[in-house]
């Protein structure tokens, strides 16, 4: 007899047609804190931050954040990094409430796809985290603005999040701080979506198929 996991949907609206001005799109930015980045094995999560957007605007009124209690101690250098130390998140709730608090707060904007710099790396956050309560997440939709950089221009070598801010001119928010970062990528990924925009791309059909060639459709 085979145990089946339950799975978890995060609620994306995977109903928005193509046709879609890209202003008019919701999306959630997120990004994690870790005690590091072996998350597959030793390491864990202990934060999340994100922010809504309609389009490019940044709805910064609309923010989420939680830490989460990794169940093991979180490394000095780790704490000196990110400012979370192991008193922060000695009552924060466990990885699978947080991240359902989270999937519930992308859900309230009704938000057509969750956003990131490199953002495989929190996906991976995300679903080890989830296998850890022996859970499964379904696969969901993801835009990385790594990818759309890539797209617009593709000469430039990899820059981490900070750099690439400075180059476009927008807005750096606390650093290794998981709002702080999603605020940061946000408004990153909002000239990004002008840029692209300007350069006469003007839905979310132009946006996913230009992003990624089958819209960074991830199985978890």
């Amino acid at each position: 007899m085979f145990w089946l996991k339950k799975s978890i949907t995060c609620p994306l609206d995977d109903t928005l047609p193509l046709s879609t001005p890209i202003k008019d799109v919701p999306f959630t930015v997120f990004d994690t804190e870790t005690t590091g980045f072996q998350v597959a094995t030793t390491d864990r999560l202990i934060e999340i931050g994100a922010v809504h957007m309609k389009g490019y605007e940044v709805l910064e009124k609309e923010t989420f954040q939680t830490y989460v209690k990794p169940n093991r101690d979180i490394p000095p250098i780790i704490s000196e990094l990110t400012g979370i130390t192991n008193e922060k998140v000695k009552k924060a709730p466990n990885s699978l409430d947080a991240i359902t608090s989270y999937f519930e707060f992308v859900g309230k904007n009704k938000s057509a796809a969750l956003v990131g710099h490199y953002v495989a790396f929190d996906e991976m956050v995300l679903r080890h985290e989830i296998r850890r309560a022996k859970q499964v997440l379904k696969k969901t939709k993801v835009i990385d603005t790594l990818n759309i950089i890539g797209f617009l221009s593709p000469s430039w070598e990899m820059r981490d999040l900070e750099r690439y801010a400075m180059v476009f001119g927008t807005r750096i928010y606390e650093r290794h701080s998981a709002l702080g970062d999603a605020l940061t990528t946000a408004y990153l990924f909002s000239e990004l979506l002008q840029q692209f925009i300007d350069r006469g791309y003007k839905t979310w059909g132009d946006l996913l198929r230009y992003s990624d060639a089958d819209a960074r459709m991830m199985t978890y």
